[in-house]
């Protein structure tokens, strides 16, 4: 098998995978049943990062046929089992409610899009109401609050995210009619998410850290200075 470039969910570390750092096995059910001859496939990739070395495990049920050998064709469905979403890990100066509606939309993103938009929409507001500390009240009127605060790109992506979570969040005056949120759109919107995480807590997070290790300098030079000073 080709190496090939990969991202470990659990250090978020760019890495290559290798074929020692992979191990597939299939399981094939070819006794005659209702739904036909599928198999299953079953993959453990280890991270090679040393100070990670965990490993994630997916699972993939496929059409299959036998021709000169087991062969796979549609792919009916696809889990991930550890770790359970493609949820990424974030410090801890990040809210854990926030987090928790993070992790939870990025759980359920596949099994129900629509419900995961809701979720996104909710740890949105989450994160208007902490980082910019607006007055509490409906989703729409926070994000015109922070709308002169930050560039158009973004907030026209944050307005986004309420229109499409207001789908599982409200009903359709007309209940016959139904608007469906499909998987690529809400990892889409839990994209948006993760950004607004690291353009947001995480930069003001480094950019502190920074500044307090000047002013650490600055306070320890002037420690040194008084005590030549008082040695003279």
């Amino acid at each position: 098998m080709a190496d090939f470039n990969w991202t470990c969910p659990h250090c978020d570390r760019d890495v290559t995978i290798t074929d020692e750092r992979l191990t597939s096995q299939w399981h094939t059910n070819n006794i005659k049943n209702a739904f036909g001859r599928h198999t299953l496939v079953s993959k453990f990739i280890i991270c090679p990062n040393p100070q990670c070395k965990k490993y994630t495990l997916s699972c993939a049920l496929f059409e299959s046929h036998y021709k000169s050998g087991e062969n796979l064709d549609k792919e009916i469905q696809r889990w991930n089992l550890i770790p359970p979403s493609s949820a990424k890990s974030f410090p801890d100066f990040i809210p854990q409610q926030i987090l928790s509606d993070y992790f939870e939309a990025c759980l359920i993103r596949d099994l129900s899009p629509k419900a995961s938009a809701t979720l996104a929409r909710r740890c949105l507001q989450g994160i208007i109401r902490d980082y910019w500390a607006v007055k509490p009240g409906k989703l729409f009127d926070e994000i015109e609050a922070i709308k002169d605060k930050i560039d158009p790109l973004t907030w026209d992506a944050i307005d986004a995210v309420r229109k499409v979570g207001n789908i599982g969040a409200h009903m359709e005056k007309d209940i016959n009619l139904i608007v469906d949120v499909e998987p690529h759109e809400a990892e889409l919107l839990i994209n948006l998410i993760e950004t607004l995480f690291k353009d947001w807590y995480v930069t003001r997070e480094e950019r502190r850290a920074r500044l307090l290790a000047i002013s650490g300098i600055a306070e320890q030079k002037d420690s040194q200075r008084k005590g030549n000073i008082s040695n003279c």
